[in-house]
């Protein structure tokens, strides 16, 4: 195992090497190994060139939102995304993330069901997002128990489209260390933060963040389902 800078560098500056395709994912997602220095480690490489065009996100922004949720994760220190970084490959710019392999004896259907706390924290995560597609294959569950979020690029809308399977703590008062994550993350995004998220999206949907941030700190409960647009993702897994 690395440190996250090493392993960040490694994606950044690592040979990429197609192994194969993702063939369930609507968009072009590559399996890769990326070698450096002597490190070799696998990796999924989505290009902008293979991004199917959607009616609600701008063309060619998905690997960019993606990013942004992993800048988001790491300032929540939750250590949600796993590592993911924006870099040229062998079919031109995309995201580039460090490949999590699950538990093969976790049945993710019970696991989106249950309330363990890594779930918890990322039903926050994903309000402040905006994740309109949290999906159950989207769970990565590993051995010792950590929970990783991956596929991360119809995020950040200005419109309300949380989607996800995550309901379980609707109306719940947010735990104390979900709102002194939120409070870190309300004072990082007018600083570093959100200068990083600028980096790949616009100004209204860096706002609109800091509003979603502001509706939970105000509210100090999860969100619930507004009612005008699907709750759940489809398919849910």
């Amino acid at each position: 195992m690395l440190d996250l800078d090493d392993a960040l560098r490694v994606l950044r500056a690592g040979e990429l090497t197609v192994e194969g395709r993702l063939v369930d994912a609507s968009n072009a997602t590559l399996y890769c190994t990326v070698a450096c220095d002597g490190v070799v480690a696998a990796c999924v490489y989505k290009p902008v060139a293979g991004e199917r065009p959607l009616w609600d996100f701008p063309d060619g922004t998905l690997a960019g939102r993606e990013i942004a949720a992993y800048h988001v994760s790491a300032a929540t220190g939750w250590d949600i995304v796993p590592p993911t970084v924006l870099r040229d490959g062998p079919f031109g710019p995309g995201m580039c993330q460090w490949w999590i392999e699950p538990d093969p004896a976790i049945d993710l259907a019970v696991l989106a069901r249950s309330r363990i706390e890594p779930l918890r924290r990322m039903a926050v995560f994903d309000a402040v997002i905006n994740n309109a597609d949290r999906k159950g294959g989207h769970l990565l569950q590993v051995a010792g128990g950590h929970v990783y979020g991956v596929d991360h690029g119809v995020c950040f809308s200005v419109e309300d489209k949380l989607r996800t399977l995550l309901w379980g703590w609707q109306g719940k008062r947010l735990t104390e260390e979900a709102v002194a994550v939120l409070r870190s993350l309300k004072a990082e995004i007018g600083d570093g933060l959100g200068a990083a998220l600028g980096e790949v999206l616009t100004r209204a949907e860096v706002r609109a963040t800091e509003r979603r941030i502001d509706r939970l700190l105000d509210s100090g409960r999860h969100p619930a389902p507004a009612g005008d647009w699907p709750p759940v993702p489809w398919p849910p897994f």
